[in-house]
Parts: C-alpha cells; sequence; structure tokens
C-alpha cells in the first residue's frame, strides 16, 4: 500500500473508532426514569430544561419539541408577552421546555411528543446527545419506537423522543416536576436551595443513597413548587399547575396566569393578545366592568376578594369572585428537615472522564496497530 493512501486508510479509521469512542461516552450515561403513578388526570405538565452549545431561538426550539403555542415557551421563562419565533437565545442558555405528560407502569414521559423527523447522517447516539441535549439515552429511543438494529434508521422516518416527566403530588402537594441536567460540581444540596426545595426530598425522589454519587450530565427529578388555583376540574385546562416564579397562558391565549413567589397563589388576567383558535376573546367578567383579576375588596392586611379565572370550554371562559389568603408563604426550608441535610460533594466527573480516557486509550491502541501493520 502507498504511504499517501496509507495515511488517509489510518486516519479514515481514526475518525470510525473516535465515533465509537463518543458513543461509549453515550452509553454510560444513566437512563432518567421518573416515578409516575398519578390518576387524577390524563396529563400533567411536564418541564425539561433544554440548552444549546450555539445561538438557537424560540422558533427552533417550538419546532423541535413539538410544542404547540410560542406563548408556552414565552410564559414558562417568564419571557416579554411580545416575544416571537425569532427571540434569540443565546449559547448554553437553558430554555424551560414544557409539554404533556402521562404515567404508564409507574413511569412518566412525554405524552406522545416531541416527534423527530431522522436527517440524513443521524444516528440515534447523535440524537439523544446532541439534538436533545442528553435529556435521554438513545437505548431508549430504541425501545419507544421498538427498532431493532440501532444501528440501522432511514433518514425520513419519523421517531418518537420519550422524555422524563412525573405527575405525582411530593409531600402532598401539587408540583410541577422539572428534569434537571446536572452541571459538573453541582451538589444534591446546591440543586435544592436554586430550585426552593429539599435535598432529602431530591435524594428520595431520584432514589439516590448517596449525595455524592451524583454525576454531572446525570437528569434530575426537582420538583418545582406550584401554585394553587381556582381552576375547575371540568376545564379543559385541568389541572392548570404553574411553577413558582413562571407564566402560563391559557384559555387560547386570553388569559395569563402567574405564579406569585410570595404566597403562591395564581394570578390571572387578560392576556389582550390576540387568541390562537377564537376570532376574540370572550367575555372574561364577574359582573359588569369587574374583569379577571380586578380586586374588589380587601379585609384586614391579608384577605381579599377577586375576580378569578375558573376555567375555559370550547367556547367560554369562566370567572368567579374569590377571597384569597394573600398572606406569604415561609420559604422552604432548603437545609431539609433534617436541620443539618446531607451537604454531598460537587457532581463527579469522574465517570464521564474515566469513560473518556478507556475510549481515547482505544483509539491510540487501534492507530499504533495500523502504523506497525503498515
Amino acid at each position: 500500500m502507498g504511504a499517501g493512501k496509507g495515511v488517509v486508510w489510518v486516519w479514515k479509521v481514526i475518525a470510525v473508532v473516535a465515533v465509537v469512542a463518543v458513543a461509549g461516552l453515550a452509553e454510560g450515561q444513566a437512563e432518567a426514569k421518573f416515578k409516575c403513578s398519578s390518576r387524577k388526570t390524563a396529563t400533567c405538565r411536564g418541564v425539561v430544561g433544554y440548552s444549546k452549545a450555539n445561538s438557537t431561538t424560540l422558533g427552533d426550539i417550538q419546532k423541535l419539541f413539538n410544542v404547540k403555542h410560542i406563548l408556552d415557551l414565552v410564559g414558562a421563562n417568564n419571557l416579554p408577552s411580545n416575544a416571537t419565533s425569532r427571540y434569540e437565545v443565546g449559547p448554553n442558555v437553558t430554555v424551560k421546555v414544557p409539554f404533556p405528560c402521562s404515567c404508564t407502569n409507574n413511569t412518566g414521559l412525554s405524552h406522545r411528543i416531541p416527534l423527530y423527523k431522522i436527517k440524513k447522517g443521524d444516528t440515534l447516539s447523535a440524537i439523544a446527545t446532541t439534538t436533545f441535549a442528553g435529556l435521554l439515552t438513545w437505548p431508549q429511543i430504541q425501545l419507544a419506537n421498538n427498532i431493532p438494529d440501532a444501528n440501522n434508521i432511514t433518514a425520513g422516518d419519523t421517531i418518537y423522543i420519550p422524555l422524563p416527566c412525573s405527575c405525582d403530588d411530593v409531600d402532598g402537594k401539587s408540583v410541577v416536576h422539572y428534569a434537571h441536567l446536572v452541571p459538573p460540581l453541582a451538589t444534591v444540596e446546591a440543586i435544592a436551595h436554586q430550585f426552593g426545595t429539599t435535598p432529602q426530598i431530591l435524594l428520595i425522589l431520584n432514589n439516590i443513597s448517596d449525595p455524592k454519587s451524583l454525576q454531572a450530565a446525570q437528569i434530575l427529578d426537582v420538583p418545582l413548587t406550584a401554585c394553587s388555583s381556582s381552576v375547575k376540574n371540568d376545564s379543559l385546562d385541568y389541572p392548570l399547575l404553574v411553577a413558582n416564579n413562571t407564566s402560563a397562558y391559557t384559555a387560547n391565549g386570553c388569559v395569563k396566569c402567574k405564579c406569585d413567589t410570595s404566597n403562591l397563589i395564581l394570578h390571572c388576567e387578560r392576556s389582550l393578545l390576540k387568541p390562537t383558535n377564537w376570532s376574540s376573546c370572550p367575555s372574561m367578567e364577574c359582573s359588569s366592568n369587574v374583569f379577571i383579576g380586578n380586586i374588589t375588596s380587601s379585609t384586614g392586611s391579608c384577605n381579599r376578594t377577586i375576580c378569578a379565572y375558573t376555567g375555559y370550554t370550547f367556547r367560554n371562559i369562566s370567572a368567579e369572585l374569590v377571597t384569597e389568603n394573600t398572606c406569604a408563604v415561609p420559604p422552604t426550608d432548603s437545609g431539609g428537615s433534617t436541620g443539618s441535610g446531607p451537604s454531598g460533594s460537587g457532581a463527579s466527573t469522574s465517570a464521564l472522564q474515566g469513560l473518556l480516557w478507556s475510549n481515547v486509550f482505544l483509539v491510540i491502541h487501534s492507530v499504533l496497530f495500523l502504523i506497525y501493520a503498515l
């Protein structure tokens, strides 16, 4: 074999082996399985944290995750109500992506979406780790789509992406379960503090016995406190769970509901936006000129009577006068209920590093062997 052709052949082999090495890293990622046994409703609202190494737009994220309306992303991330699909998202900025979740066999998975159309050159590993940012593993995609051979997929085919989620209450309270990708050096305690929960809850919910075993790139089930609301169970958006310090646009975009950080009461008002499925928004009054969100009276320092949003049907939006207690809710004890909650060490990168070096060694060994053979 000529020297020039031999060098080219060696580099081709290096590229193939490098791909195998990267695939090995993906195989080392543990599958995220969120416990989900709730029977209160057919579906609930799940959320994942998605980020990309390069800049992207809300429209691209909406298309990738099959988010029904751009307002769903706007509300979940507290963006200006006039943000459009062209709204730019910077590199490595985490965007909360909401989606419908359902429980099957005590495990929560995204309900029938996202659906992804395979592109030329795609692999299941690349789809899981790159396209969907490591929110799931390629064996999960293979199993969910009954793919006989993971190495034999066809461009143009559409596959289902099973994202982790849950509809379960936590400690008897309604929450929004958030799939959080653990960054390097993070601790259970720090994550609990960041999201307003406790280390103990995170450990129990994710079946972690030792906080020091937390791994970078692990998908953690993080319960986000949800606001209480007056939405009735016959409403099309029941249960309307809105996480702390986020918003949701409902009733075909006619109503904006925000979860108040101080008292955890869902405050809804007219969005003043053009509706998505109606030519115009129907009446949203409790009485003459008393609209959703209007306060009619206050009693003492904590009680108030407000025109509250109570749900919608295919034709109408309902509202009723309700009395709310607006006194501040005590903050969650992020240190844990036992006093000195587990501190834990930084999320270990050792597993990823170990896989990386073992695969790099494989590449070097293969290259040296080929050079010797030539």
